[in-house]
């Protein structure tokens, strides 16, 4: 959504536990100013996607203790409730537990701000991965251990595709980080069989295989880039879910001569074309 970052002050003088100081207060004040600003005055927008303020009113706000999180595997970005004292900040590391499972996790929002992107979004009540406490030195060694098992999967997942002969693309792997799962996200044509191949991979790696079909747009939005406009993808820093991006909508921007313009990375039309559309 928003951050200030500092980090043009590497190799300064200053610190690095100052800078992170600095860029942290600076951040708590200028969404101390957001949030007054929209108390005070809303906002007339139809369709804002910065400060999150075109909820409906009549949905009730939820008084739990939430954050918003990203991470890798099947959660992504998502909100987590804090139901201790813990007090975080952005880009923390974290520990979460949704149903049996395990994962770190980074905070990328927290506060007051939280409580208005869900109130815009409609979220209330609904069950949430839970926070269990920030990350410590043995959990980082547990996280570099599986980040380096997933880079040794993929050779292996490569040779058994051609083993037997499937027609599909390795996105992404992932483990899941108490290592009872591990994910692997590609892309194909169509459906894919993959049953002997699950075999084969569960046989290599001794844990559950879940393999993952996704689609062009989730697959730009897991590998990130930065778009034409010199931009990184909308899809990667601050929209929620994908909209149907028609040529309608190019042809209401009288865009049409120019079609070849407008496709992003992954190939559909860009994101970008709804933004102007009322």
């Amino acid at each position: 959504m928003y951050h200030i970052d500092l980090s043009y002050l590497n190799g300064n003088s200053v610190c690095p536990s100052d800078k992170k100081i600095i860029e942290r207060d600076y951040n708590n004040l200028f969404e101390s100013q957001i949030v007054n600003k929209i108390n005070q005055h809303g906002c007339n927008a139809s369709s804002c996607f910065y400060c999150f303020c075109d909820g409906d009113k009549n949905v009730a706000i939820d008084k739990r203790n939430i954050i918003e999180v990203e991470c890798h595997g099947l959660l992504n970005c998502n909100f987590s409730e804090v139901r201790n004292d813990l007090q975080l900040y952005p880009d923390d590391l974290i520990i979460v537990q949704y149903e049996d499972s395990y994962e770190i996790a980074t905070v990328k929002l927290v506060g007051e701000i939280v409580r208005m992107k869900r109130h815009s979004l409609g979220l209330f009540g609904e069950e949430l991965p839970t926070v269990l406490r920030k990350v410590t030195a043995e959990d980082i060694e547990k996280l570099h251990k599986n980040l380096t098992d997933e880079e040794r999967a993929v050779p292996h997942f490569k040779k058994a595709i051609a083993k037997f002969n499937l027609s599909m693309k390795l996105v992404s792997v992932h483990y899941q980080f108490d290592r009872k799962k591990l994910f692997f996200f590609y892309t194909a044509d169509g459906r894919v069989d993959f049953r002997e191949l699950a075999k084969d991979l569960a046989a290599e790696f001794k844990t559950r295989i879940e393999l993952r079909q996704i689609g062009v747009r989730d697959e730009a939005k897991k590998i990130g880039g930065v778009g034409t406009c010199g931009r990184e993808y909308c899809c990667i820093s601050f929209l929620a879910s994908f909209k149907k991006i028609t040529t309608q909508l190019a042809n209401e921007q009288n865009l049409l001569s120019s079609m070849g313009k407008l496709s992003g990375p992954c190939g559909k039309l860009k994101c970008c074309l709804s933004f102007e559309s009322e």
